[in-house]
């Protein structure tokens, strides 16, 4: 595939779109009607996201779901990330395209060969969101040791230097550390640019927001509240810290969940009925208690507090409402300075159809994006 001059992520849109989750369930509910992962869906809504001139598509990656003794549970299917990614590059022209890893389950040089791969394949279009694992209970499937809070960012770091360090090497070296022993390493091909593919990290501690400031390209936040002087606070606080800090200019990124109809009373009262009367409370109460004890966050503080009210419609800020409402919100989170929203949604196939009708021209009317000049 032709190589792009800039990876998708840094277009100049003031707010760059993607998709998010739509490699597994995208909320904790128990509504019929929400999606499932199989790959006929999981290519229509990547290409439709292609075509409607989205920057990114970042699939999740999870071994384990939230329901111990429920083999059936949805949580548990899940995508590979990875080999998804190298089939939507191949089936895409310009979306960016993301895969997830869990750093303690792989090799830095499996997946330094792996991204190098893909990112051939897509034409420069490949980005990682790395993360350290936060589900003791898929670390317990491996029979490896899940490490404490600071010790898991410092594996971190080590294992994205290797695999920069693998992606930019021009002759042999040797390795040697605590958690890595490496001789004679290298890996060819590498990616199409010479400084590797955009890294994004979500980190909730003051650990992982140190980690994503000095280490990644573009942070994943959860923003709180609901005026855009809180959300500009916070992005400032991530971008002050990036750069005062470690001399760096990040992007920040957030995730969403995406509920959009014909009337703000639809999109309202359709979020009430799949995240309230039909929430997957057995899942939730799972997902949070882990989430707050493996990222060393109570479970009444705001953030926690925060994902529980949220996470059955996604686990991210609620964008509800007809096409106005929408791109009014989306206008406000471009104004607090978020770079970029990832977006999940019940049923992903309506949600872009209107996105893309009704919501996108909306933004190129506001000066939030550009208009797509390859439309």
């Amino acid at each position: 595939m032709t190589a792009h001059t800039a990876h998708p992520v840094y277009s100049a849109n003031r707010l760059k779109l993607g998709v998010f989750c739509a490699n597994t369930m995208p909320a904790l509910t128990t509504v019929p009607e929400l999606f499932s992962p199989n790959w006929t869906e999981c290519l229509r809504i990547a290409q439709m996201a292609d075509d409607a001139g989205l920057e990114a598509i970042v699939p999740i990656a999870r071994w384990k779901g939230y329901v111990d003794g429920d083999f059936h549970h949805a949580s548990h299917d899940v995508i590979e990330p990875f080999t998804y990614a190298a089939a939507i590059a191949q089936a895409t022209r310009r979306i960016g395209v993301f895969a997830t890893t869990h750093a303690p389950t792989v090799h830095p040089l499996i997946v330094a060969k792996q991204a190098a791969t893909i990112d051939a394949i897509s034409g420069g279009r490949f980005g990682m969101n790395v993360v350290g694992g936060w589900n003791r209970r898929e670390f317990e499937m491996f029979g490896i040791e899940m490490l404490g809070h600071e010790e898991r960012y410092q594996y971190l770091a080590e294992w994205l230097a290797l695999i920069r360090r693998l992606w930019s090497e021009t002759r042999e070296f040797d390795f040697e550390s605590r958690w890595f022993s490496m001789k004679g390493a290298l890996s060819r091909p590498q990616p199409i640019r010479g400084d590797g593919v955009p890294i994004m990290n979500a980190g909730f501690s003051d650990t992982g927001m140190r980690f994503a400031a000095r280490h990644s390209n573009m942070g994943l936040i959860g923003i709180f509240g609901e005026s855009t002087d809180q959300w500009q606070a916070q992005v400032a606080k991530y971008k002050a810290l990036a750069r005062d800090e470690f001399g760096r200019d990040i992007q920040v990124w957030t995730n969403a969940q995406l509920v959009l109809k014909d009337t703000d009373r639809e999109a309202a009262d359709y979020l009430r009925h799949y995240s309230e009367d039909r929430a997957d409370h057995a899942a939730i109460d799972g997902f949070i208690s882990t989430l707050a004890r493996e990222n060393n966050v109570a479970e009444d503080s705001d953030q926690m507090r925060f994902m529980r009210r949220t996470v059955a419609l996604g686990s991210g800020m609620p964008v509800v409402g007809d096409a106005e409402a929408v791109a009014a919100k989306l206008a406000s989170m471009a104004a607090a300075g978020i770079d970029g929203v990832i977006f999940s949604a019940i049923d992903y196939v309506d949600a872009l159809h209107r996105l893309a009708r009704d919501v996108l021209p909306r933004l190129v009317a506001s000066g939030v994006r550009e208009r797509d000049r390859a439309m």
